[in-house]
């Protein structure tokens, strides 16, 4: 959130923004892939890639770069806190998990500490905006991506189901960057450059190495919930990076939404062991 934020709010156009991070990572991706002699996926691992590449290739990135034009980073987290609990309602209907009632009253606690700090922090919810709907899209997309992704990380791999998925995309998110960059081109510092190379390959590519590994492990509706400090960090990092206000509250807010984030966890965790 605060990487992009800068991008956007520094020159560059939002559309470039989601779709030319992509392009990078599928350019990284592809390289890998090959170097490494990857199988093609078959069948209908194929679809399940759209699926995932149309939640996390295409969905969140271009939503949040819109939304981030006028909502500030503080803001957008306060509707991105809700993303665990919806990564967990798709991972129950998609992996036909079946969680504990405590871990849904623990997770629903910790959605609601999340999302209670992040309006305290970011001014408070108000009303409802196109920035909002848009962000409240981008949750539905990246939950999708997460649920479908983790599924398929237990066949391809981790690296391996981000990787196709954004190669698979790649096609589309090069024309639609370039048109966004013949339209409107690219007016921006070092600065933002260097928001949009993070965003590139860490946001679009390295961090799925990991989240998808842990979503494969699973449970995903127990691992999710680590999100939950999301609105934390994402508040800490405006703070420096945007001087956004800091307070003593981060301090009792972060330890509310990790604690939530903990307990769920360690609820999940006897479950599985009974």
């Amino acid at each position: 959130m605060p990487f992009t934020r800068v991008a956007v709010d520094g020159g560059l156009p939002p559309v470039f923004v989601g779709c030319g991070r992509a392009v990078v990572a599928a350019a990284l991706a592809g390289v890998a892939l090959a170097m490494t002699r990857q199988r093609l996926p078959r069948g209908r691992q194929w679809t399940r890639l759209a699926v995932v590449a149309g939640g996390v290739v295409v969905g969140f990135p271009v939503l949040t770069s819109f939304a981030l034009t006028t909502a500030s980073a503080s803001h957008g987290a306060v509707v991105i806190a809700l993303l665990p609990a919806a990564t967990a309602v798709l991972a129950v209907l998609r992996g036909h998990e079946r969680p504990p009632a405590t871990f849904w009253v623990l997770a629903a606690c910790g959605a609601v500490a999340a999302v209670g700090f992040a309006a305290l922090q970011g001014g408070g919810l108000g009303g409802l905006g196109w920035p909002d709907l848009l962000l409240f899209g981008a949750v539905l997309a990246a939950a999708i991506g997460y649920a479908e992704g983790g599924l398929l990380s237990r066949e391809l791999g981790a690296w391996q189901t981000v990787s196709w998925a954004l190669v698979l995309a790649a096609p589309v998110m090069v024309v639609a960057a370039t048109a966004a960059a013949v339209h409107q081109p690219p007016d921006a510092g070092a600065r933002e450059w260097a928001a949009f190379a993070y965003l590139a390959v860490v946001s679009m590519y390295l961090g799925f190495f990991a989240w998808y590994h842990g979503l494969a492990i699973g449970p995903m509706t127990r691992v999710s919930q680590v999100q939950l400090v999301q609105p934390v960090l994402t508040i800490a990092w405006a703070a420096l990076l945007l001087g956004e206000q800091l307070t003593w509250s981060v301090v009792a807010g972060g330890a509310a939404v990790i604690a939530g984030a903990g307990a769920a966890v360690r609820v999940r965790w006897r479950a599985a062991d009974l």
